[in-house]
């Protein structure tokens, strides 16, 4: 398993692996209309190459996890306050859970951010995702509030968690 910065030839893998995972993560949470929008907003691979291609401090760029070739994780993440790093993206292919690679793709993140300056480091998670609500408290993240999720119809009803831990 490699764990590295993402290059222009990982885009299509990317977009591969966040499909999957927002079809597995939000398919009892989102409409399929929703998840299919969402995921032909933020993860078509032409906003990947770009995202790939222009990094700075508000997006750090993408980190992926390959293995034998295959794109098989993808995460990333970028500051919204001086000192004060997110992850905004975490998936991985639905097959591949719970073998430590969202964990190490996290850490690079994390190594990424802390060299970046961070001291705290937040991520959003959708209000009863049973699958990275539990992923984030083990490993030191906690619960602050709740809030609108971002990017959802107003007259929609659904929230995010917002999980905080200090680096």
């Amino acid at each position: 398993m490699d764990i590295r910065k993402a290059q222009a030839e990982d885009a299509a893998g990317i977009r591969k692996v966040c499909a999957a995972g927002n079809r597995e993560t939000y398919r009892d949470l989102l409409s399929k209309h929703e998840i299919e929008r969402v995921i032909e907003k933020f993860y078509n691979e032409q906003r990947i190459l770009s995202e790939i291609e222009n990094t700075n401090q508000d997006w750090n760029g993408w980190f992926v996890a390959v293995d034998e070739g295959k794109v098989v994780g993808a995460g990333g993440g970028g500051f919204t306050g001086e000192e004060v790093a997110e992850v905004f993206v975490l998936y991985l292919d639905p097959e591949r859970k719970y073998r430590g690679i969202g964990t190490q793709l996290l850490e690079a993140i994390t190594q990424d951010q802390k060299a970046r300056g961070a001291h705290m480091q937040w991520v959003s998670v959708a209000k009863g995702n049973s699958m990275a609500i539990p992923f984030y408290e083990a490993r030191g993240f906690v619960f602050q509030y709740e809030e609108p999720a971002y990017d959802m119809p107003e007259d929609s009803e659904h929230m995010s968690v917002r999980y905080m831990r200090k680096l």
